[in-house]
């Protein structure tokens, strides 16, 4: 029974270990970089530049079909362009980062989808934004798990760069003078080349989930920046596996499934986290 439900699909059928492998590899980079936007505040940054990301892949669709790679470079130049515009209209005018940041990607999201509408079909929107993570091929899973390489080996040449932005912005900049700044447009960086790789698994608008529920769950369970980052990777995997189950045995598309699935996760985190959770908050302490 339990090989049956559990591991039988992975074992028989070569479309189900390829969408587990690349959805791992896009949990194990995705998760990390969650942690560090939660603990920044920025949450919503990962979900205004997924929605930034569009207008590059509509256009490279257009240009070039369904081309892994064309599609990879049309999302990673979109991303950076909106970040960037971002970055530039809150230096250069009053308007903070987070305000500019929400414009940008509102009218990248419109103008996203009114490209990929200019297909004409509604198949190839639906791909777009919602992903097919049992549709990965060899060439996207070894894209996935390059990304996934490059962004790991990034944060942890940045990590320190990074804890001490989160922690005191304003010492980092007195410390590391000009290369301060970069450390912000870098994280970014490595925001928008996430989401780009999510994209080819999760779509455009679940991309970014298996990036921030898995971090914010895990802050219920850990304080200490190691264990928190581990335990995003180990939920992000988990719901992954589940979500692909449950997709495989129901006939659910795949990507909301693993969504759910971390939804479901964060949900029991909320409620039985050891650290700030509703059962600690509500269940009386022992005095000593």
């Amino acid at each position: 029974m339990i090989w049956d439900s559990l591991i039988a699909p992975f074992v028989e059928f070569a479309f189900m270990r390829r969408a587990l492998v690349g959805a791992l590899a896009v949990a194990v980079a995705s998760a990390p970089v969650g942690v560090f936007l939660m603990l920044r505040r920025m949450s919503l940054t990962g979900d205004a530049l997924a929605h930034g990301i569009l207008p590059g892949i509509a256009a490279a669709y257009l240009l070039a079909g369904l081309s892994l790679y064309a599609m990879t470079l049309g999302g990673l130049i979109a991303g950076l362009l909106i970040a960037g515009l971002a970055g530039l209209v809150s230096r250069v005018t009053v308007q903070r980062e987070d305000a500019s940041l929400a414009s940008f990607h509102l009218v990248a999201l419109a103008v996203g989808v009114l490209l990929v509408s200019m297909s004409g079909s509604q198949v190839d929107l639906i791909h777009v934004l919602f992903g097919s993570v049992l549709a990965l091929d060899d060439g996207a899973v070894l894209l996935v798990a390059g990304v996934a390489t490059v962004t790991l080996v990034t944060l942890a040449l940045i990590y320190r760069l990074l804890v001490m932005e989160c922690v005191d912005p304003s010492f980092l900049r007195a410390v590391a003078g000009p290369s301060g700044a970069w450390v912000h447009h870098i994280f970014l960086a490595l925001v928008v080349l996430c989401l780009v790789a999510g994209f080819h698994a999760m779509g455009t608008l679940m991309a970014v989930g298996l990036m921030i529920l898995p971090a914010t769950l895990a802050r219920f369970w850990a304080r200490t920046l190691d264990r928190i980052i581990l335990i995003a990777v180990c939920a992000a995997s988990v719901s992954i596996v589940a979500g692909l189950l449950l997709s495989y045995h129901a006939n659910l598309p795949s990507g909301p499934a693993i969504i759910l699935a971390a939804g479901v996760l964060y949900l029991l985190s909320v409620v039985l986290g050891s650290h700030s959770g509703l059962k600690t908050r509500f269940t009386p302490r022992s005095h000593l």
